[in-house]
Order: structure tokens, then sequence, then C-alpha cells
């Protein structure tokens, strides 16, 4: 069981806090409940209520800093392979990211900069959908790695694109 305090990726919110763990009854049901906010959330406006006896939610623990380290070395290496087919790449990529494998995760990222990259020296863009995709995944692994390595989202974002523009 978590605890008050955790932080943890939950779903497509992204980063969140555990701010509370309450008994909560519905359809006459008793149930305990983790409190989350959005790290993104400022305000805290948003709430989100999760079952904790719940094994389908889609929560994982931060990594700590010995896998973030692996997982930023793992940007020295080759991405997934890029698939020429925008509907069928936007469809396997997502697939590879819905497994929740951080380290699938960060091929994919890996792989979309350096398309990015090597289309804008040639004076193109990235596809709409994949630019999308990308900035999802990227904001929510970086802040995570960023959090397990104590470095600024920024100063990451910095040594991964180094580390990419290498080998484009």
């Amino acid at each position: 069981m978590l605890n008050i305090g955790d932080l943890v990726i939950y779903s497509s919110h992204g980063i969140c806090r555990i701010d509370g763990i309450n008994s909560m009854k519905i359809n006459g049901v008793t149930k305990d409940y983790y409190v989350l906010h959005p790290l993104e959330n400022d305000q805290q406006q948003l709430t989100i209520n999760a079952p904790v006896d719940n094994d389908k939610i889609k929560m994982k623990e931060l990594i700590k800093k010995p896998e973030a380290e692996k997982i930023l070395e793992s940007f020295y290496l080759d991405g997934v392979e890029w698939i020429d087919n925008p509907n069928l790449r936007s469809q396997t990529y997502k697939k590879l990211v819905n497994n929740g494998d951080r380290f699938d995760i960060a091929k994919v990222i890996n792989t979309l900069i350096k398309k990015k990259h090597e289309l804008e020296n040639n004076g193109k863009k990235l596809y709409e959908q994949d630019n999308k995709h990308l900035t999802t995944i990227q904001g929510t692994l970086f802040k995570e790695l960023s959090l397990a390595l104590g470095l600024s989202v920024k100063e990451l974002n910095d040594k991964i694109n180094q580390r990419l523009l290498k080998a484009v």
C-alpha cells in the first residue's frame, strides 16, 4: 500500500501526489480510496479518488535514481523502429507506451526526437499526431526522471537532446 505524500504516475494525469486515503461509501459498499492531486495542477482543483484495492488502476510508483540513470543511459542506444505509415506508427507507439515500461517509453521518445531533429534539419516538421504524442510522454517521463535524478526538467532535456543530436 502506498502512503500519504508518495508520488505516483497515474494514468493520463501524469505525476500525482497522494494527499490522503479516505473511506467512501458508493452503492452501499465502503472502500478505501487514494486522494490524488496532479503536480501540474497547482491550485489542486482536480481531485482524483482511486480505489486502493483495484489492481487494474494504472498507477505506478516513481522510479528510483539507479533505474533513472539506466533510462538516461538508454538514450545513447537506438530507439524503436521508425514506421512510415502514420496510423500504424501511432498505434504501435501508443501500445508500447501504454504497457508502462519506462525503457520502452524512452525508446519511443528517442525515436521521435531523432526524427523531429532530422526533419527540422531538412526544413520539415514532425507529423502533428507524433508531435502531440511526443510532448505528452516526454513531459511525464522527463519530469519523473528529473525528480529521481535531482535535476531540473530543462537540465535533463538538455542532456538528452545533446546525446540524441550526436546521433542525428
